[in-house]
């Protein structure tokens, strides 16, 4: 796509039905109103909305129980809480245990930015029935999320054509129009959701979970944070150092990162991802069907690339697959080694001329229903990123990087490069280099890096431990593939995190699980 968003995420489904409802959106504030004694008016879910991916209700858990939806009134400006508020949609399933047993609430949050944690927590929740035995599982819709006063810039037909450009433009007709394609976007947003765009940064989000810690009646925030969920809870642990409770960090990342030294990271990152995924295929005892070698796989993979620049081929009809669809695509089935057989499927598939396994998989990641409605995921990726991120990159700065990007990926790395632009012309000043998560004083949390995540690269563990500070941030090394380490199932990785979060009990810093 035109410029490719941070994707700080868990891979999403390969295919999703959105659905049209009315969002939340901005009200009236009191000045009597105290927003931390509100009561939740607890329902059953409805069916996610048309910003939240779409779907159908909830299944109920294991036992009977099921999941209740609510929403909880915040400040739309925090640096003025007696002013208008906003609707955060929240998420629970009440704990399965005895009450004497219960610790809390465990609020969790997938990443993105822009992932909508109503939609996803019940779509993983049986992996999170152990830790249900002790805690409520809670999950949200950050601010300009699905029905939390949702982000909306374009249209859904204006959104294909936007993907459809060239994200890696080869001369000055297709820069221009890159560059193009990303101003019109930008002011789409301004147009369409001005009034929130200036409160979706991620110290906004962190204060409204500390709202939340309150309503929901806790002490203390126990809390997963997945991908971007790692930079939100570092964030709040720095604002509030004494309201952390039992944390998890896993698929971290790094804080300490600009987005130019970010998006090379992810270039490195996917190119780890890739390799690996060649490799496991010519290693496998029957042939590898889309190559002879390792080498052979990734060269192939080259030269569809290359061809599909000059002559995309059909993908979902009545769109192609563009080079830049396909290496959507690619990068979306990397973040899991669940997603490998896909990627073999969608490689063979289109090295006959058929591009739709790839397109399905580029258009999961876009946040495109089979309907053709969008949720609002990219909007919000964008939005709360270039809210956060002060730098603004402009065309002269990302060719002269071009080739230290290359370098680090030859697949990925000039679409990564241009997607520094993605904040150029954005109507929102951005708040810093990179956040601060220093926490002195916090309690312990358990940092789980995964030594071949694509996204998040491993590197970004060992320093949120860092930077979290002594006798706070616990590394945790998972020798694994993939985005995150918890949902790959290892046995130690989950009884470390279990045992944290279930009994209290601190793993060995250092700790390396296999």
């Amino acid at each position: 796509m035109p410029n490719p968003p941070r994707l700080r995420t868990a891979a999403l489904t390969v295919t999703a039905v959105l659905l049209t409802s009315t969002l939340a959106g901005c009200g009236d504030g009191s000045d009597d109103e105290d927003l931390s004694a509100q009561e939740l008016n607890w329902k059953d879910c409805p069916a996610p909305s048309q910003a939240q991916g779409g779907g159908t209700t909830p299944s109920p858990l294991p036992g009977g129980g099921r999941w209740q939806c609510a929403s909880m009134k915040a400040p739309l400006d925090w640096d003025d809480p007696e002013g208008d508020t906003i609707d955060i949609a929240l998420i629970r399933a009440r704990s399965s245990g005895e009450e004497s047993e219960r610790v809390g609430s465990l609020v969790f949050n997938f990443g993105g930015p822009g992932g909508s944690g109503v939609t996803t927590l019940p779509a993983f929740g049986t992996e999170y029935e152990t830790l249900r035995s002790r805690y409520d599982l809670v999950s949200f819709d950050p601010r300009g999320v699905g029905r939390s006063a949702a982000v909306w810039c374009e249209s859904d037909r204006q959104l294909d054509a936007y993907f459809q450009q060239d994200a890696t433009p080869d001369d000055a007709a297709e820069r221009t129009a890159l560059l193009n394609g990303v101003k019109d976007f930008n002011e789409a947003c301004e147009d369409r959701s001005e009034r929130i765009l200036p409160h979706v940064a991620t110290t906004d989000a962190a204060r409204d979970m500390d709202l939340m810690r309150q309503v929901l009646g806790d002490d203390k925030l126990h809390y997963f944070g997945i991908s971007y969920g790692t930079e939100l809870g570092g964030v709040y642990a720095h604002l509030f150092p004494k309201n952390v409770g039992r944390a998890v960090f896993d698929a971290v990342v790094d804080p300490t990162q600009t987005p130019e030294q970010g998006a090379l990271g992810q270039a490195k990152g996917f190119q780890l991802a890739l390799d690996n995924f060649a490799e496991d295929c010519a290693s496998k005892e029957e042939d590898c069907p889309i190559g002879d070698s390792a080498q052979d796989v990734k060269n192939r993979i080259a030269r569809l690339l290359k061809d599909l620049d000059a002559r995309p081929i059909p993908g979902v009809f009545p769109r192609e697959l563009t080079q830049t669809a396909a290496t959507n695509g690619i990068a979306q089935a990397l973040y899991s080694q669940d997603f490998w057989q896909y990627l073999t499927d969608g490689l063979q598939q289109a090295y006959d001329g058929d591009g739709q396994i790839l397109m399905l998989l580029s258009d999961s990641l876009n946040g495109r229903g089979e309907n053709g409605e969008y949720s609002n995921l990219v909007p919000a990726n964008i939005s709360i990123n270039c809210a956060d991120d002060r730098p603004r990159y402009t065309e002269a700065q990302v060719r002269r990087k071009l080739p230290e990007f290359r370098a680090a990926s030859p697949l990925f790395g000039d679409f990564l490069a241009w997607s520094m632009l993605s904040c150029t012309d954005w109507p929102v000043k951005g708040a810093a280099d990179h956040p601060d998560v220093s926490a002195p004083g916090a309690a312990p949390i358990l940092v789980v890096g995964n030594t071949g995540d694509p996204a998040t690269p491993y590197e970004g563990a060992r320093r949120m431990a860092d930077e979290l500070g002594k006798g706070v941030g616990v590394e945790l090394t998972y020798k694994g593939q993939g985005h995150g380490s918890y949902d790959s199932g290892n046995k130690c990785v989950r009884g470390a995190v279990d045992g944290y979060l279930l009994d209290g009990k601190v793993p060995e810093a250092g700790t390396v699980c296999s």
